[in-house]
Formats: C-alpha cells, structure tokens, sequence
C-alpha cells in the first residue's frame, strides 16, 4: 500500500467507528505498542477533524502478557493510558493482526486497567493465520499470506514513511 492508500484506509476506519459510535464522548483509543499508537494517533486525528471532538488516547505496552515471549528476560512496560477506562468503549488498535496472540495480550493487558463497557478492535492489516479466534471490528485491508511471508508496516513517526509490504522471511 502507498501513503496515499494508508491514509484512505484510516480514514475509513475512522468514519466506520464513527458511524457505529455517533457520541464520540464515551470512546476511548489505545494503540498497542509500537506502530498501533501511532496508527491510533492518526484516527483520534480523523476523528477530531469529523466530529469536532478529540477522543482520549493511551498507549498499552503489551509484552509482559506475550505468552510466547515467555523467558526473555526482564520485561519494561511502558504504558500510559492517562484516563479511566471504566464505562468508556475502548478502541484497541495494532498495525497487524495475524496469530491473534497480541490482541489477545492486549486484552489481559488493558483489563489491568480497569473493566471497559466495551472493546473493539481495529487493526491496519489483517491477515490469516490465526492460532487464537478472533476478528476485528475495524480493518484497513485484509491480506492473504502464506506463513513465511510478513508485513511490513511503516508509519512516519518510526519509519520515515508510510506504506504496507509483504516481505518474504528469511529461513
């Protein structure tokens, strides 16, 4: 996907969860860690600019809770999610989904922080694969892929760039 694609897709997502959600009051948007905050920046961005309203926005480090990063040694979590999550319908947002086990970390993680009215996933990219069941609610592009292939995706504010490729693994 060009940069031009990236930002389409986004704002399509944004209208999506605005069409769903017309009280932009009661949300809240948490990207994961690292591209999905920055993704979520831009939709809290598409949103203000729809609605007038800015939702409130955390970010969740979700590595303590990787059951298969398990034994990697000391884990930093850096989390900041500077409002109450009680009540509010929390938007989870990642850059891709594929085996279902960050989203998955991303739910343990967030329940930490209180019990949300609900949750809804929104992810950039999806893709097959999954080793836990779940969907998102929100998607940019669904990408069908084999195993030994990965996306790439590039945000500005880490990579300089924005765009989506499939790259192949090196085995």
């Amino acid at each position: 996907m060009t940069s031009e694609e990236v930002d389409r897709a986004l704002r399509r997502i944004s209208h999506e969860i605005l069409e769903r959600h017309g009280d932009v009051e009661t949300l809240a948007v948490v990207g994961i860690r690292t591209r999905g905050v920055h993704l979520a920046q831009t939709v809290c961005d598409f949103i203000e600019e729809l609605a007038g309203v800015r939702p409130p926005l955390g970010e969740l480090d979700v590595t303590a809770h990787r059951d298969d990063r398990a034994g990697d040694g000391p884990v930093s979590v850096e989390t900041s999610v500077p409002f109450p999550v009680e009540d509010a319908t929390v938007i989870l947002v990642d850059d891709v989904l594929y085996t279902g086990r960050t989203v998955r970390a991303g739910l343990d993680a967030l329940s930490e922080l209180g019990r949300p009215a609900k949750i809804e996933f929104a992810v950039f990219v999806a893709r097959w694969h999954r080793e836990i069941p779940g969907e998102a609610d929100y998607v940019g592009k669904c990408v069908a892929t084999a195993t030994v292939e990965r996306i790439s995706v590039h945000v500005p504010q880490v990579d300089g760039d924005a765009g989506v490729w499939i790259e192949k693994e090196a085995v």
